[in-house]
């Protein structure tokens, strides 16, 4: 069987991000031509048609290319690992990690870790995801993130996953509510009242579930796609919200309104934000450095968010 390249690898790794072979070529700083002829002859070496290239269509990968795709992307990984490995014999993490964030949380997050991270290892590039399950989960299979941090909660097998800090359900309240009089607040009380709904996927189907387990459904009339705006309807008056509890947060909205959050009882949801990543690849050292630092940074009681 004839031998392919790195290169060609390469090349054709980054064909999944566009949808022609004319976009994927100007990006590549390729002539489309000579780019197919990459392609062409990378199918000769394995024996596969790999995509399929219709000017009208566009560009996609056949299943054959999919799976080879996958597996093109981990080799090159191990071999970028290889050598940062090499580089870094002192001690030092030199080259690129993929980090995917749960968008909730995110902005609770992120910060610190883009802050704080590269003070210990400068050598080493962050490049962040933000998004949902549906977004993320995808994202570590077919090997674009390295690791995610996410609500672990309705994940599916196939992943490991470390904790980084525990969080629960809270009830996010107007100041003048009579329930924000309340030391905690229980969902049958909450049941009747206006809820914003935080519409995103694990969290919209979390939260119809804790209700259905005591037996309760919600009054939903808004849903809202984030998180400020939940907090922001919320500082307004026009009913209350249901977030999972976050650390380097204050309880105002984004413009300045204060809110009041309370803890539920009985306890509804209480879970974990983790650190995961298929079981079946190891960690990099460089996103092993990144998650030994986020659960460092964020395992302290003290970064969890004020409750009044």
């Amino acid at each position: 069987m004839s031998k392919f390249t790195f290169r060609q690898l390469e090349l054709f790794v980054a064909l999944a991000d566009f949808p022609t072979l004319s976009d994927a070529a100007a990006s590549l700083h390729f002539s489309e031509s000579a780019l197919s002829q990459a392609v062409t002859r990378l199918e000769r070496s394995v024996g596969e048609q790999l995509c399929i290239r219709r000017k009208a269509r566009g560009l996609k990968l056949t299943p054959a290319g999919e799976y080879f795709a996958v597996r093109a992307r981990a080799l090159l990984n191990e071999a970028e690992d290889l050598v940062a490995e090499m580089s870094g014999a002192t001690g030092q993490l030199k080259g690129p990690v993929k980090l995917g964030c749960f968008a909730s949380f995110a902005a609770s997050v992120l910060p610190a870790i883009l802050d704080g991270f590269p003070r210990l290892h400068p050598g080493v590039d962050v490049e962040v995801v933000v998004g949902t399950h549906d977004e993320l989960l995808p994202a570590l299979e077919n090997g674009r993130l390295d690791l995610a941090i996410v609500y672990d909660m309705e994940l599916p097998p196939g992943f490991r996953r470390r904790t980084i800090y525990e969080t629960e359900l809270q009830a996010v309240l107007p100041v003048d509510h009579p329930l924000a009089q309340q030391e905690t607040v229980d969902l049958a009380q909450l049941a009747p009242e206006p809820l914003i709904m935080y519409d995103s996927s694990p969290s919209t189907a979390n939260t119809n579930r804790v209700f259905a387990d005591r037996g309760l459904s919600p009054t939903i009339v808004a849903n809202m796609p984030q998180i400020i705006l939940v907090q922001a309807l919320v500082g307004r008056g026009l009913g209350y919200g249901l977030l999972m509890s976050r650390p380097n947060w204050a309880p105002v909205s984004l413009e300045g309104l204060p809110v009041a959050v309370r803890p539920l009882e009985p306890p509804a949801s209480q879970t974990t934000m983790a650190g995961i990543w298929p079981e079946h690849l190891r960690l990099s050292p460089r996103a092993q450095a990144l998650l030994d630092f986020t659960v460092d940074t964020f395992s302290n009681p003290g970064t969890q968010p004020p409750s009044g």
